[in-house]
C-alpha cells in the first residue's frame, strides 16, 4: 500500500485517542484476586504510589552518580591531554567542551604552583550575593585539595533556584595543576519530570480532551541507590580466575613474573583491580600465592552472574567486560539477562536495522555516535528526528550505545544500527496516525527490528493495519506493556503480531509498576536502567520503556546471527529461550520468563534454520526459489 493511501486513511484517524510515551493510566477498576506463594503481589492504588515515589527517588539518585562519575571522567581526560598545552590551547578545548556540554557552567584551570587560575564561564550569571558566597566556599575547598593533590566533591546545591555541584580533579602529571568545574544539575528536574509521566505520578498529557486519572506526586524521598552487583547473590565463579587489588600497581617487572610463577594465559585491569586466569591452578591455589608474595589489599573470585545454572560456559577466557566507564557499576541489567556471555556468540550486524518509534534521538550524542542512520521526523517531516524529550535517547542507547569506548554506558548490540523515529512530540505523546505512520515508514526504509516503548489503551484497528504490515514485511516488533500495574491490555503490545515486555528489578522480581495479564510474552529488566540522555548526558530511568529495548535488541542480535530465521521464528525463539520466573510456565506477570540472550543465541544458530522450524524454513526457501524463476 502506499505511503499516499496509507495518509488517506489516517485523515479519519487523526482524531483517534493519543498514544503516550508508555501507558495511560488505569482506572480503579483493577480486580482484586487471590494470589497463590508464586504469584508476585499485586501493590493497591497507595502502594503502587508509594513504591513509584520511591522508584523515581532511586532513578535520581542514580542520575547523581551517573553526572557525577561522568563529569570526573571528563575533567580527568582534560588533565590528560592538556599536560602540556598553553593557555590558548587550554581555551580552546574549554570552549569545545562547553559547547558540547552545556551542563559544565563553569570551568577553572588551576595551576597552584604558579599561583594562576583561568575562570571560562559559558554565560553570565546572576547569582545573588548569598549564593556567590556559598560558591566561593565551595571553589576555595576545590582549590585546597588541588594544592594537595586531591579530589573533590561538594554536595548539591541552589544557586538561582537551579541546582549545581562542585567538582575538581588534580593532575596525576604535574603536581599542584588541576581542574574545577561548576557543573549545573537540572537533569535531575528533567529526570524527576519525566519519571513523573512515565510512571504516572501526575496527569499526562495535561492537556487536550483525552485527560487521565493518576495521584499528584508528593515530596520525594531518598533512598539508598542498589545496583545489580549490590543484589545479586552470586554463587558462581571461574575456578581458575581470580580478582586482585594490589596496594600499589605492580611494575612491568613485577607483572612478569607473576605471569611466569602462575603460568597465567591472561590477564586483564578492570578498574583498581586485575584479573588472571591460570589454568594450572584453581582459585585457592591462587589465593595463596597472592597472599603470601604480594600482600594484596584484597583478593576474591571472578564471579560470574549466572541466571541458568545449565547454561554452558564461555569458551573465553574471560567475560566481556566493556571498558565503558559507568558499565560496572550501574549497568545490572546486561549481566542480568546473559549479555556478557550472548556477545561470545553474536555482537550484531549492521546489515540488521532497528527502528526505533519514539520521541527521536540525540543526533548528537557522543556514545551514540555511527550508531545512528537518517532516521525520520513524522511530526514535522522538514526536521531531522531531535529528540526533545529524552525517552526515545534513552531507549536507544539501552541498544546500541557504543560499546569499549572508555565513556558513558555499553549498549547491548555492538553493531546494530538504529533508525529513529520521531512519533511523539515534545510532549511524549501523538496520535493512532503519527505512530502508525512510524511504524510503516520504519519498515519501508530497512527496519528488521521495531522498538515501541508506547502505548494506549484503546484498541485502533488503524494502529493494528500499520502492525500487521510491518509483521507481513517479515519484521520483528517489541512494545513495552506499560506502567499502570493493571491486567488491562495496552497496544500495541497486546496485538498478536507484537512481542509484549513486562518489566522486572534487579532481584528478578516483577517491577511494582508493570502491567501484567495473558498478552505478555517475555520480561526484562527495567528498574532504574542507566542509558544516554539528551545534552551528552546519561540518566538512570525505570519503566516497562526501558524493558522493551532489551527485548528488540536480543532481536537484532538473534537476526545477525541467523539471518535466515522469519520474524515469526525470531518471537518463538525468544519466547522459548528464557528464565522462567513466577509461577511454572507462562503466566501473565512475566510472560514465558526473563530473557536470557545467550541461551536465545544459541537457539538461534549461526548458519541454517533450528530445528524445531525446519519444515518453515524449507518452504520460505522453495518460495524463494519460485519466486526467482518468475
Amino acid at each position: 500500500m502506499s505511503r499516499r493511501t496509507w495518509a488517506g486513511l489516517g485523515i479519519a484517524a487523526a482524531a483517534a485517542a493519543l498514544i503516550f510515551v508508555m501507558q495511560v493510566p488505569h482506572s480503579a477498576d483493577t480486580h482484586t484476586r487471590r494470589q497463590s506463594a508464586l504469584e508476585p503481589a499485586i501493590p493497591n492504588p497507595k502502594q503502587e504510589h508509594i513504591s513509584k515515589q520511591r522508584m523515581m527517588a532511586q532513578d535520581i539518585e542514580s542520575t547523581d552518580h551517573l553526572t557525577r562519575l561522568d563529569a570526573k571522567q571528563h575533567l580527568t581526560s582534560m588533565l590528560s591531554k592538556l599536560a602540556a598545552a598553553g593557555p590558548a590551547q587550554i581555551s580552546d578545548y574549554v570552549r569545545k567542551l562547553q559547547k558540547s556540554h552545556d551542563h559544565f557552567t563553569m570551568i577553572i584551570w588551576q595551576d597552584s604552583k604558579k599561583g594562576k587560575q583561568q575562570q571560562y564561564s559559558i554565560t553570565k550569571n546572576n547569582w545573588s550575593a548569598d549564593d556567590q558566597k556559598k560558591l566561593k566556599e565551595y571553589l576555595d575547598q576545590a582549590g585546597k585539595s588541588i594544592s594537595h593533590q586531591r579530589a573533590y566533591e561538594s554536595p548539591s546545591f541552589k544557586m538561582g533556584g537551579k541546582q549545581y555541584f562542585v567538582i575538581a580533579e588534580p593532575s596525576a602529571k604535574t603536581p599542584k595543576q588541576g581542574v574545577i568545574a561548576v557543573m549545573n544539575q537540572r537533569i535531575l528536574t528533567e529526570v524527576a519530570n519525566h519519571q513523573k509521566r512515565n510512571l504516572r505520578l501526575i496527569p499526562y498529557p495535561k492537556e487536550g480532551k483525552y485527560k487521565v486519572e493518576s495521584v499528584h506526586a508528593d515530596t520525594l524521598r531518598d533512598i539508598t541507590v542498589r545496583t545489580g552487583h549490590d543484589n545479586e547473590k552470586a554463587s558462581h565463579f571461574y575456578e581458575n580466575e581470580i580478582v586482585v587489588r594490589f596496594r600499589q600497581d605492580p611494575s612491568r617487572q613485577d607483572m612478569n613474573r607473576i605471569m611466569d610463577e602462575l603460568r597465567a594465559e591472561s590477564q586483564r585491569k578492570l578498574g583498581y583491580a586485575y584479573v588472571f586466569h591460570a589454568s594450572g591452578m584453581d582459585y585457592s591455589q591462587l589465593k595463596s600465592y597472592f597472599m603470601k608474595n604480594w600482600n594484596p589489599q584484597y583478593v576474591e573470585p571472578h564471579y560470574l552472574y549466572m541466571t541458568n545454572d545449565k547454561v554452558k560456559e564461555s569458551t573465553s577466557s574471560l567475560p566481556n567486560v566493556p571498558n565503558d566507564l559507568l558499565f560496572a557499576k550501574y549497568q545490572w541489567n546486561l549481566p542480568a539477562i546473559e549479555t556478557n556471555q550472548a556477545w561470545d556468540l553474536s555482537r550484531g550486524s549492521s546489515d540488521v536495522i532497528v527502528g526505533i518509534v519514539d520521541t527521536g534521538v540525540d543526533i548528537d550524542h557522543p556514545d551514540l555516535q555511527g550508531q545512528l542512520l537518517s532516521g525520520y521526523n513524522v511530526i514535522n517531516p522538514d526536521s531531522d528526528p531531535q529528540d526533545d524529550v529524552g525517552h526515545g535517547t534513552h531507549v536507544s542507547g539501552i541498544i546500541g550505545a557504543l560499546v569499549n569506548n572508555n565513556e558513558g554506558v555499553a549498549g547491548i548490540s555492538w553493531y546494530n544500527k538504529m533508525l529513529p523515529v520521531k512519533a511523539l512530540d515534545k510532549s511524549g505523546s501523538g496520535t493512532t496516525y503519527s505512530v502508525a505512520e512510524g511504524i510503516i515508514w520504519a519498515a519501508d526504509n530497512g527496519a528488521k527490528v521495531i522498538n515501541m516503548s508506547l502505548g494506549n489503551y484503546a484498541d485502533s484497528q488503524f494502529l493494528h493495519d500499520a502492525v500487521k504490515y510491518a509483521y507481513d514485511r517479515d519484521v520483528v516488533l517489541v512494545a513495552a506493556s506499560g506502567n499502570d500495574n493493571t491486567e488491562r491490555p495496552g497496544f500495541p503490545a497486546a496485538y498478536p503480531e507484537v512481542l509484549a515486555v513486562a518489566a522486572t528489578d534487579s532481584n528478578m522480581k516483577r517491577a511494582s509498576y508493570s502491567n501484567f495479564g495473558d498478552y505478555i510474552d517475555v520480561a526484562a529488566p527495567g528498574t532504574s536502567i542507566a542509558s544516554t540522555y539528551p545534552g551528552n548526558q546519561y540518566a538512570a530511568l525505570s519503566g516497562t520503556s526501558m524493558a522493551s529495548p532489551h527485548v528488540a535488541a536480543m532481536a537484532a542480535l538473534i537476526r545477525s546471527r541467523n539471518p535466515d530465521l522469519s520474524n515469526k521464528q525470531v518471537m518463538e525463539i525468544m519466547r522459548s529461550s528464557t528464565k522462567d520466573l513466577g509461577p511454572k510456565g507462562k503466566d501473565k506477570y512475566y510472560g514465558y520468563g526473563q530473557v536470557d540472550i545467550y541461551k536465545a543465541l544459541q537457539a538461534a544458530g549461526n548458519s541454517e534454520a533450528p530445528l524445531q522450524f525446519w519444515p518453515q524454513h524449507v518452504q520460505k526457501k522453495m518460495d524463494s526459489v519460485i519466486q526467482q524463476g518468475k
